[in-house]
């Protein structure tokens, strides 16, 4: 490890994404390999998408527009908000950087729960933050441990909702409660990766209108890698007041969007047939997962998004390698402090028949 690094970053454990298909074919020689570990969409974009990036291709010669215009107008005319209420990230984690870079300084603290998504913590580690961890309470954030944990140095509050990885979600009963409770010195960051697979839960809470809401400073973030398939192009969004756009703007980087992943995103949120499809078929999968995972006696947390998180009957690392052999790819948890449990993206119909067979001769 270099002495020139600085001394805060030692104790970061680097983030592991799930393992890429062509890695798992290469180093165990497998012609067959489906990836079911990163939460991300099984289907193709859809077509008008792939017209649209073709369209582009022959502009790659310049530079992508700075401040993502036309991407910022699909997305205002969507939820019914002003341009400058939106910040465009390199995926949606990037916003998170961007929170903590603005927000945050020396003495500071952030709030999280535990387990949920891992680049909070990291993120506020490499920026030398403060980080305060309160346990789910039966894989639910406890907001009322959160509030209590709340004190004059909190910058940041964030919420997965749902949560990943247990892909529970928080009420709008208690969301509502625990708004009350936040005070103006503090940011509230409500995470809404999964929101598409969420939004029809009818005690969802609609956070997007609380943006204008006096006193309550909360930035709201989503993504086009889940639903819209665009994960490898790496887009996500923050809807906030203008006053906390405007100052998060100050450490975005000139060109962060490429133009490919501009105009896949700004088609994509205008295809809603496409949405449609996608949510019926996530819906599908997850019901088949379901009855196959109780015929087979096992637990789990019941989903708000395109993912399962299983508790397994015995070792979840030798589950996982077992699995990882025969071309399944799942997330193994204890890197979340979740020993005993695997985490399952919602495939295709043949990826989840696949996973639940090899899952029966295990």
């Amino acid at each position: 490890m270099s002495k020139l690094m600085k001394k805060n970053l030692k104790q970061i454990k680097t983030y592991k994404p799930g393992k890429p298909i062509e890695e798992v074919k290469r180093e165990l020689g497998l012609k067959n390999v489906i990836k079911l570990a990163s939460n991300e969409s099984p289907f193709p974009p859809s077509k008008k998408v792939r017209k649209a990036i073709q369209k582009k291709l022959s502009e790659l010669n310049r530079y992508p527009d700075g401040g993502s215009f036309y991407l910022k107008d699909a997305i205002a005319e969507k939820y019914k908000i002003k341009p400058e209420n939106i910040i465009i990230g390199n995926g949606s984690d990037e916003i998170i950087i961007f929170a903590i870079r603005t927000f945050c300084q020396k003495n500071d603290n952030i709030i999280i729960g535990e387990p949920t998504f891992l680049m909070y913590n990291i993120n506020a580690q490499i920026e030398n933050i403060k980080v305060n961890k309160v346990p789910l309470s039966n894989g639910v954030y406890d907001l009322e441990q959160i509030a209590r944990k709340i004190n004059k140095d909190t910058k940041i509050i964030f919420l997965a909702n749902p949560n990943a990885p247990t892909s529970t979600y928080i009420n709008k009963l208690s969301f509502n409660k625990f708004i009350k409770k936040v005070p103006k010195s503090c940011i509230l960051f409500m995470d809404e990766a999964y929101y598409e697979f969420a939004c029809a839960i009818k005690d969802y809470p609609d956070t997007l209108p609380l943006i204008k809401k006096k006193g309550l400073n909360l930035i709201v973030t989503r993504t086009f890698s889940k639903v819209y398939a665009l994960a490898g192009l790496r887009v996500g969004y923050g809807i906030a007041n203008s006053e906390l756009i405007s100052a998060m703007e100050k450490v975005r980087d000139p060109f962060n969007i490429n133009s490919i992943a501009q105009t896949a995103a700004e088609t994509a949120i205008k295809d809603k047939d496409y949405v449609k499809k996608v949510l019926k078929e996530v819906e599908k999968g997850k019901d088949h997962l379901y009855m196959e995972l109780d015929k087979l006696e096992y637990e789990y947390f019941p989903s708000a998004t395109n993912f399962i998180l299983i508790k397994t009957k015995g070792d979840s690392k030798s589950i996982y390698e077992k699995l990882l052999k025969k071309g399944v790819i799942v997330r193994e948890m204890s890197g979340w402090g979740m020993n005993g449990y695997i985490r399952v993206t919602i495939g295709t119909d043949a990826e989840n028949k696949k996973f639940i067979a090899e899952l029966k001769k295990i």
